[in-house]
């Protein structure tokens, strides 16, 4: 009988971005017609636009929204490791994420060189963020920590989280 690893493990998820953690939360992310399922492939081109998330929970809870590369800029020396991409905060409980407030604005992927690890992780808030004097927002995306980050913003651990792989797309060649 086999036994189960979770994919975030094998994915090094763990360990690289979060700690270990007990997923509490149901989310579910797509781009497009793309369900993002643990360490599938999502086309740079796919991904240019924010994803949809739903989210469980109750209306009332909050929850804030961490997507960074941890892989940049190559994954063999990933040296601006945390890339951040996105932090979306305020979302309520039960909706989408397009119901939060966006304190970092979406990038989408752009990786350089090799495969990538784009990581999504969902925090349930203590309290509402009001945004400017509430979030503590980084100077530049490179080098963004997801732990240090929760921490700041008294977070505890993750309730979700998911990741997919993406690499750079072929350029078209006219001939």
């Amino acid at each position: 009988m086999a036994s189960y690893v979770d994919p975030l493990v094998v994915g090094r998820v763990i360990g690289d971005v979060v700690d270990l953690f007990v997923p509490t939360m149901s989310m579910s992310v797509s781009y497009g017609s793309k369900h993002v399922n643990n360490g599938c492939d999502v086309k740079p081109s796919m991904a240019i636009n924010p994803p949809t998330a739903q989210i469980a929970g109750q209306r009332a809870d909050l929850y804030t929204l961490v997507m960074t590369d941890p892989d940049a800029p190559s994954p063999s020396d990933p040296t601006m490791r945390e890339w951040l991409h996105w932090v979306v905060v305020n979302i309520p409980g039960g909706t989408d994420i397009s119901r939060g407030e966006e304190a970092v604005a979406y990038m989408g992927p752009r990786p350089p060189l090799g495969i990538h690890r784009y990581v999504l992780v969902l925090f349930q808030q203590k309290s509402r963020f009001s945004m400017g004097a509430g979030v503590s927002l980084p100077a530049s995306r490179a080098n963004f920590n997801t732990r240090a980050f929760a921490a700041r913003h008294d977070l505890g651990l993750p309730v979700a989280a998911v990741y997919f792989n993406a690499q750079k797309e072929p350029a078209n060649r006219r001939r």
